[in-house]
């Protein structure tokens, strides 16, 4: 600054034309500077300003060239000013190679060139050609730069003589060249934010889609509407013309399962047939399997094979980016975005909105999955249940049967479920004799068949209780023979169970699926068996009863047996109580009562053993005059119960066992205590006959149990599903919220920094105009009646003494922009480790700033007055993203129950039609150390809460909101982060119309587990 006014003192004394001029050339500086305040387009910046130089100057030429890159020294010009009658220079947009290398790294310092004229100076052939072309004989270029990068050229050309430059004049180019590099940076700037800006806005609508879909997660799901509404929300926001799920069969070949398109497109949803991609289906996935994305810009330019190509050209594509759908481990599809109107290049963010969605949509379906396998297992469950209730209230074996193959095919949505019976006189020969089968497909029944290859192969493993399931009959090593009795029923892929029937292969039940091949699940098989033994159950059950009915018959057609007669009726009323309930207990004691009744004697008990062989009476049944035998205490000296030494038993007493399939389990035992008693054959066979039928009802009753327990236990899986997918939903959420909130404090801080770092080069350049006003003032104290006509118009002496404090103003404007940053920065801690020492009343200040819009005053509302009384609390170890996430749910709940408050009260005076007093509005924020423990107290007096309402609000998905408006999350995750990962405490008061408060206290330090 001192040497412009050395060279002042130095110089003659100006004429009044030069004083002028120079004025006018200071001016023009600061009207350039007023243009670019007033973020004026740089186009007509560039345009007034070369006119003023040519004016100011007196020359012939003013133009601005734009280098094509920063690393080219190509380019053309893109402003001019000319005398008329001179050539153009933008004539057709000519491209130029203005400069050598060695200027262009000259240019680069911020050196200008200066040339007295053409025919002297050291230039080139290629840049005195390109002079000489538009007749300049003398020039001025001074370099424009774009953050120290070479962005263009001030060019000053002289064409109708050679002109030796004044120094005055090369320094008042400077600075108008200065003031052109500002609006070029500022302009670039502007652009860069805007593009920020765009992409914000991308990335805000990709993250409301996605949030879409984890808020379909935690609905009770509809996959096929949530792959509409994701379809038609993706092809929206990218603007594609087809947006569609493609989902693979097991052989790679597949199918368009949803789609969204524009207007005038074919369909291919339900159109299409199977599709078959050779490259797909030879590598089974392609790079889809390693999660990897895949993008054409232009389908006839990127190298794909000609049956590919095809492919594309019936989806009408001519360009596409595509991402995988992986459920787990395994690929279950591609989501595709198609262009078919042109050609097209995808932008990498597109390619990563695909590519999300394709994640979201495989977290849905294996949450779909794992809801559907629950209640899938819960229908099985509840279908064995019913299959076992009517065995046990059922004698007819049809109505069994046929009841059990229809709900079983219904259930496991199979083509066919038959019931297939050997003939015993002929060897493996039988036929289906029951059956449920689809619409599409033949019946089966009275169909014969005979397997040569059965008795070899598949019998013994049938007899051991062996399952047989076949995915496909022909990846298996079948002889043609067996082929051919499958291929005769359509069937595709089976399950076979075996029926047993007195330890002997009665039958099979047969699953078929004929539509196509499947791969059986173990839950699956696993339900086939538990039905095949409960059909065996029913089949011995007959067996039973048969020889029950018999017995009856000829015990009928003897009459000196009448007695045994009335017996046996009696045992088949017994065996039918026992069939009428399915608790153990009950069963017991009618039994035994029956039983005593029916053989005339003093006491009928049942026996029950331990593992170690001794054992317990838990039911008796007995004369009045007789005690009971039934004891808490287990017997240990029952030798000849446990080893069935029938010798060492008194010939008045008489048992037989009770077996759980091929487990004894224990006896039922007969007494007559008062008198020997020689016990009749048949009264024994009667005895074992409910011996039988007790241990099918123990078997049944155990299996019914396990099959009530193992549906607790869903239902138990199914709660913590339902609070996994909780944490699942606000966790992407605040993730999203960290990024964004992270992402706009990093693309504000590029401007304001740029800002903030150019106020001190034009601080500098006033303070040297003000000098050179002082020493103006001071040397021509009686300026020119024009001047001092200006001066006194602009009112010079008010803009001295007030541009200092305009600066002072936007730096400290500046300052709190940065500051504002900060707490953006501190509160998503995106740059911080998970876990360590932190600040409290730091995370709570830059929440406070974040939310301070919901505490501001607008229209009527007063605003809500914050009042803190902050503790000195130590550095806390703690998890400071997730604390700050507690403050923010808590804040917000505070502000919504003033908010409500204020309007339940503003409409009740308005009802009333009084006038409304002021309503103060409080929140206040207390923090203390207590001991070795942080206490944060938060509380308003808003609208409050009931005492049911305040006992719920920390159970998931609870919410007092409108539909919409909450997801009941907020408070759930506060409790889990606050009691779960800070071994803390959270508790909550409040009053209806009176307030919240809620209490933090968190240890000073986490112990290690």
């Amino acid at each position: 600054m001192y040497s412009h006014i050395t060279e002042i003192q130095n110089k003659p004394t100006l004429s009044t034309a030069e004083l002028q001029k120079q004025l006018q050339q200071e001016r023009a500086c600061t009207d350039l500077m007023s243009q670019i305040g007033e973020s004026s387009s740089l186009k007509t910046i560039f345009q007034t300003t070369v006119h003023q130089i040519r004016e100011l100057l007196d020359v012939n030429r003013v133009a601005i060239f734009q280098f094509n890159s920063t690393l080219d020294s190509t380019g053309e010009f893109i402003c001019e000013a000319l005398t008329s009658g001179l050539p153009s220079m933008m004539t057709q947009n000519l491209q130029y190679d203005y400069v050598e290398e060695q200027w262009r790294v000259y240019f680069q310092q911020s050196q200008i060139q200066t040339i007295a004229d053409i025919h002297t100076a050291d230039l080139s052939e290629n840049q005195w050609a390109v002079l000489a072309q538009f007749q300049v004989q003398a020039s001025i270029v001074v370099p424009l730069l774009n953050h120290q990068q070479l962005w263009g050229l001030l060019c000053i050309h002289q064409c109708n003589e050679t002109r030796n430059w004044q120094e005055s004049e090369i320094e008042w180019v400077r600075k108008m060249a200065a003031c052109l590099t500002i609006a070029i940076q500022q302009t670039e700037s502007f652009k860069q934010i805007q593009r920020q800006s765009t992409q914000l806005t991308q990335i805000t609508q990709r993250d409301q889609v996605i949030s879409q879909i984890v808020e379909k997660i935690r609905s009770p799901l509809n996959i096929d509407a949530l792959f509409e509404e994701v379809t038609q929300n993706i092809r929206q926001l990218l603007e594609a013309d087809r947006v569609a799920i493609f989902r693979f069969n097991l052989d790679w070949t597949g199918e368009f399962v949803t789609e969204s398109l524009t207007e005038g497109w074919t369909p291919v949803v339900g159109v299409q047939p199977v599709i078959q991609d050779t490259y797909l289906q030879q590598t089974q996935g392609g790079c889809y399997v390693k999660g990897q994305t895949f993008i054409v810009n232009d389908i006839y330019q990127a190298g794909l094979s000609d049956c590919h190509i095809k492919l594309l050209e019936q989806f009408e594509a001519k360009s596409f980016a595509t991402a995988p759908i992986l459920q787990g481990n395994q690929l279950w599809g591609i989501i595709a975005a198609y262009q078919n109107r042109s050609t097209r290049i995808w932008q990498s963010h597109e390619v990563e909105i695909v590519n999300q969605i394709g994640q979201q949509i495989g977290i849905a379906l294996r949450h779909h999955e794992t809801l559907s396998k629950a209640e899938y297992k819960a229908e099985q469950q509840k279908a064995l249940t019913d299959v076992i209730t009517r065995i046990r209230k059922s004698w007819d074996l049809g109505t069994i049967f046929q009841t059990t193959v229809t709900e079983v095919r219904q259930l496991l949505k199979v083509d066919r479920v038959g019931i297939f019976r050997f003939d015993p006189e002929h060897n493996w020969e039988g036929e289906f004799i029951y059956e449920d089968v689809a619409t599409n497909y033949s019946s089966a029944l009275e169909e014969k068949v005979y397997d040569h290859c059965f008795s070899k192969k598949f019998a013994p493993l049938y007899c051991q209780g062996r399952i047989n399931a076949i995915d496909d009959i022909y990846q298996q090593d079948f002889k043609d023979c067996y082929l051919q009795i499958l291929e005769q029923f359509q069937v595709r892929a089976n399950v076979v169970a075996p029926l047993l029937r007195d330890n002997q292969l009665w039958g099979l039940l047969c699953i078929h699926q004929c539509v196509s091949p499947r791969h059986w699940q173990d839950s699956e098989i696993e339900f086939v068996r538990q039905i095949s033994e409960q059909l065996s159950v029913a089949l011995n059950q007959d067996l039973y009863y048969q020889q029950v009915k018999t017995q009856a018959i000829q015990l009928a057609e003897v009459s000196e047996r009448e007695k045994s007669m009335k017996r046996q009726k009696l045992l088949s009323a017994t065996i039918d109580k026992i069939r009428q309930s399915l608790e153990l207990k009950t069963i017991f004691k009618s039994t035994t009562q029956a039983v005593r009744e029916l053989l005339k004697v003093e006491r009928v008990a049942i026996y029950q053993f331990n593992a170690d062989w001794t054992g317990k009476f838990v039911a008796d049944s007995f004369q009045d005059d007789w005690n009971p035998v039934i004891s808490s205490q287990p017997l240990t000296d029952s030798n000849s119960l446990a080893t069935g030494n029938h010798d060492e038993l008194p010939r008045h007493e008489t048992f037989v066992p009770i077996s759980q399939g091929e487990k004894l389990w224990g006896l039922l035992v007969a007494y007559q205590n008062s008198q020997p008693r020689f016990w009749q054959k048949e009264e024994v066979n009667l005895l074992a006959q409910v011996g039988v039928q007790l241990g099918i009802a123990i078997q049944q009753a155990e299996l019914l149990e396990k099959t009530q327990r193992q549906a607790t236990e869903l239902a138990q899986a199914l709660t913590e599903l339902k609070q996994t997918q909780a944490q699942l939903i606000q966790g992407e959420k605040m993730a999203s919220l960290g990024q964004l909130v992270a992402g706009v404090a990093h693309e504000i801080n590029n401007p304001v920094n740029f800002i903030y770092g150019n106020l001190n080069y034009i601080q500098e350049y006033i303070e040297n105009l003000l000098a050179i006003f002082n020493l103006y003032q001071k040397y021509y104290p009686n300026p020119q009646p024009e001047i001092q006509d200006q001066m006194e118009e602009h009112d010079l002496e008010f803009i001295l003494e007030d541009l200092p404090k305009t600066l002072n103003s936007m730096k400290m404007g500046a300052e709190r922009i940065c500051e504002i940053v900060l707490s953006l920065r501190n509160f998503s801690r995106k740059d911080e480790s998970e876990f360590k020492q932190v600040n409290i009343h730091e995370g709570l200040e830059s929440t406070l700033l974040i939310l301070g819009n919901r505490f501001k005053q607008h229209g009527n509302y007063p605003g809500v007055k914050i009042i803190k009384k902050y503790g000195d609390l130590p550095l806390v170890e703690c998890y400071p993203a997730q604390l700050n996430q507690v403050f923010m749910n808590l804040l917000s709940n505070s502000a919504d129950a003033i908010e409500e408050k204020f309007k339940t009260l503003t409409q009740q005076h308005s009802e009333a039609d009084k006038k409304q007093p002021k309503i103060p509005l409080n929140i206040w924020i207390i923090t203390l150390l207590v001991g070795d423990k942080v206490s944060i107290k938060i509380s308003d007096n808003g609208i409050g809460m009931s005492e049911n309402t305040r006992q719920r609000i920390f159970d998931p998905f609870f919410t007092t909101k409108a539909v919409g408006q909450g997801t009941g999350l907020g408070l759930p995750i506060c409790y889990q982060i606050i009691v779960e990962k800070h071994k803390g405490h959270i508790q909550c008061s409040s009053q209806p119309n009176q307030g919240t408060e809620f209490l933090i206290e968190i240890p000073v330090r986490q112990c290690c587990d």
